[in-house]
């Protein structure tokens, strides 16, 4: 990564999560001060007693000398304790804040996103990336300053007893800096990486999970098993050159500091025997020392954590600042009271560049009025749906709903005015009740009933002991396919929608079940405008008009009867299945 994004990024931390909370790191930054200022007492005071104290047998010094460290201690202590308070719950705070921003924002992003990612990798986004940035507003940050600061006050102090050893300690005390400077360099895109690597493989792990029941009919445990091993020695891999790094600040920091030790006993050694240094003051000045190297040895930890940190920040604020679907710059215009009338206007889309699936669509749904879209697999029928729900975007043309093009609409504006019913539609862990209620938490119990009446879902659910209140498990795994589908359209009629989009919507119900749903159906479609994409063709014979698209164009269109007077493609469609 480029020192440009590295201070963009830094830039945007700061912004964000450090300047916020300047009046709680100012404070964090004073107690550190002050921890490290009271445990500087006990090494100076060693001075005074070994040349005073205890030459002159001063019972008396001693005892204030005492009182003194001992107060010092017990101010370190608390300081101690009242900074890891402070800092630890403000950073944990700040990480729960920063999952909803992250959740959030990514519930914002277009249907095309989630479409390029997987959802472990997403998972991992949410509650991985954002945890280092505890060391960037919890201890960390500020035990740097402190540490700088605290290492400044000790060279102040060492240099009154002896500039001569002062100096050599900081000649490899710079070097040290120097090395480290550079393996940061170095392992902040390894720790970047690690991040997507970490999300991919918790993405394959997911997906694993949720496909168990397909991996077991296949036999393909094995498989599996082998694609998340290399998935896991791609981590493996990344955590060992970042070990390299971290173990070469290390070894590093106990050579120069070994070097530096060695220096002082000999230059020492040599002032004292000469006169110049007395043991107080050598004394006095090894134990300060220790106060001046601990703080840029922990730099390098605190150094590793904080580039750890940045590299998730990295991959967060590229998150933070993606588009998002609804954008208020362009999407302006806010839906009132929406009759349903939904027109393409010589629409065009392609998922890929330079090859488009729909070409020059063209039509008009009437409000109320029930459009069908048949043809064969992969003509463009879930496309024109998609453009039709604003999950998508047309390349060219236009969408319009009520005149207004669909590209300017607000669109929660319009998606309140929306329900969906898939082919394969998704519940949610939880009862039968909560999944109902969904679209509406707070719809009354009368209205409650009337959806799950009006979806035939008491039908089953008065034979479950808990009715309702049934527990269906991840995805509804507990119910059968008619069941959900039922939960589904029971869900869509309490929306109240004014647009409808139903996806093969009795596919998976058998035939008793087909035969209430169709009733349903038929009460949730009035006066509501709607799109049934169907492949059993006896489902759409009502519709006011049914397209036959076919490679991304429509290749006729008209009601039932008309299509099959015109003996065309419809006509061969209808004719197949009848045969079955």
């Amino acid at each position: 990564m480029n020192k440009n994004k590295q201070k963009v990024t830094f830039k945007w931390a700061f912004k964000e999560y450090i300047w916020p909370r300047k009046g709680m790191l100012g404070i964090g930054l004073i107690l550190i001060l002050i921890q490290s200022a009271s445990g500087m007492v006990a090494p100076y005071a060693s001075r005074f007693l070994f040349d005073d104290i205890v030459p002159n047998k001063d019972m008396d010094g001693l005892w204030v000398l005492l009182t003194v460290v001992a107060a010092s201690i017990l101010i370190r202590s608390m300081t101690s304790f009242s900074l890891a308070r402070l800092l630890s719950v403000q950073a944990q705070h700040m990480i729960s804040q920063m999952r909803v921003q992250v959740q959030s924002k990514l519930m914002k992003l277009p249907i095309g996103f989630f479409d390029n990612h997987k959802s472990g990798a997403l998972v991992s986004r949410v509650m991985t990336d954002v945890e280092g940035v505890r060391n960037l507003v919890g201890t960390g940050f500020v035990q740097l300053i402190g540490g700088a600061l605290t290492s400044i006050a000790s060279i102040i102090l060492l240099l009154q007893i002896s500039p001569i050893m002062t100096i050599s300690v900081l000649v490899p005390i710079l070097i040290f800096a120097v090395v480290m400077l550079k393996a940061f360099g170095y392992v902040r895109p390894i720790f970047r990486e690690r991040g997507k690597i970490n999300a991919e493989v918790q993405g394959n792990l997911t997906e694993t999970l949720g496909g168990v029941r397909v991996i077991k009919a296949f036999n393909a445990e094995k498989q599996e098993n082998a694609n998340f091993e290399k998935g896991v020695d791609r981590l493996y891999q990344n955590v060992k050159k970042s070990l390299t790094a971290t173990a070469l600040i290390g070894s590093s920091s106990i050579f120069l500091i070994g070097l530096a030790s060695t220096g002082i006993m000999g230059i020492g050694g040599y002032f004292m025997m000469g006169g110049t240094l007395s043991m107080g003051e050598f004394l006095s000045f090894t134990l300060l020392l220790g106060f001046m190297i601990a703080p840029i040895v922990q730099m390098g930890n605190i150094g590793s954590q904080l580039t750890e940190a940045m590299a998730g920040l990295d991959r967060t604020q590229e998150l933070m600042s993606m588009k998002e679907e609804d954008d208020p710059e362009v999407r302006h215009e806010f839906l009132k009271e929406v009759k349903g009338d939904i027109e393409f206007h010589d629409v065009s889309f392609s998922y890929e560049e330079s090859k488009e699936v729909l070409h020059n669509i063209s039509f008009e749904a009437k409000p109320g009025s029930v459009t069908a879209l048949v043809g064969s697999s992969g003509s463009g029928k879930s496309t024109i749906a998609g453009l039709v729900a604003t999950f998508l975007n047309p390349e060219s043309g236009k969408v319009t709903i009520d005149s207004i093009d669909m590209a300017t609409v607000n669109l929660s504006s319009f998606r309140q005015n929306l329900a969906v019913v898939l082919q394969d539609d998704f519940l949610f862990e939880g009862t039968i009740r909560e999944n109902i209620l969904f679209p509406r938490p707070d719809a009354t119990d009368v209205e409650l009933q009337q959806a799950v009446k009006g979806a035939y879902v008491d039908e089953f659910t008065d034979r479950f002991e808990d009715g309702l209140d049934t527990i269906i498990g991840e995805r509804g795994v507990k119910l059968s396919g008619g069941q959900r589908q039922r939960i589904s359209i029971s869900r869509a009629i309490l929306a109240n929608p004014k647009i409808i989009i139903l996806d093969e919507a009795t596919s998976n119900l058998d035939t008793e079940s087909e035969s209430y749903i169709q009733k349903s159906l038929n009460e949730l479609m009035k006066n509501r405008t709607t799109f049934v994409i169907a492949h059993r063709l006896s489902t759409i014979r009502q519709a006011d008009q049914i397209l036959v698209i076919e490679k991304g164009k429509i290749a006729e269109q008209g009601t039932h009867d008309q299509l099959l007077a015109a003996k065309g493609r419809y006509h061969e469609l209808h004719t197949y299945q009848s045969r079955i």
